[in-house]
């Protein structure tokens, strides 16, 4: 069972990483990645750092690399923030589940197509596009899929 103060120090030292992550981390191996969770173990000395990377998997192997090798830097800027005892140990790992979230929905928008197939009444959506009734549709949605947002140099 996981404790209230072992919840609260995670919580810290996500922030703290995904801060750091953004702004401080100057390794160019470290890019497009979200900070999805942290372990802490009971005794503080370790903590396990669930990260999502955007790209393939060479892609994501050297942003791990690049996360590793910043660790020490990152628990000195949780020495910073947090005040405790021991400052834990990190260790990056790569969290699936947004991975297996678009397979899933791969694989159902698959079906979906195949079914239409057969069935020429049933209407088949594009990729990317939801079925949603026009009366559940937010007014201004067909303006914010207009927008562009600057992205990175």
């Amino acid at each position: 069972m996981t404790s209230r103060r072992q919840l609260k120090a995670a919580e810290a030292i996500r922030e703290v990483v995904a801060t750091s992550i953004l702004t401080d981390v100057r390794d160019p191996r470290v890019r497009d990645v979200t900070v999805l969770g942290v372990e802490v173990t009971a005794d503080m000395r370790e903590a396990k750092v669930s990260v999502s990377v955007m790209g393939d998997e060479d892609q994501q192997d050297l942003t791990l690399r690049g996360l590793q090798n910043s660790a020490g830097f990152l628990q000195a800027k949780i020495a910073q923030r947090i005040e405790t005892r021991y400052i834990p140990k990190l260790r990056f790992v790569l969290d699936k589940g947004i991975q297996n979230v678009v397979a899933v929905g791969e694989i159902l928008n698959r079906i979906r197509r195949e079914q239409s197939g057969a069935n020429p009444a049933a209407t088949d959506l594009d990729e990317g596009e939801e079925d949603v009734p026009h009366g559940n549709r937010p007014a201004d949605a067909d303006a914010a899929s207009d927008q562009t947002f600057p992205t990175d140099p």
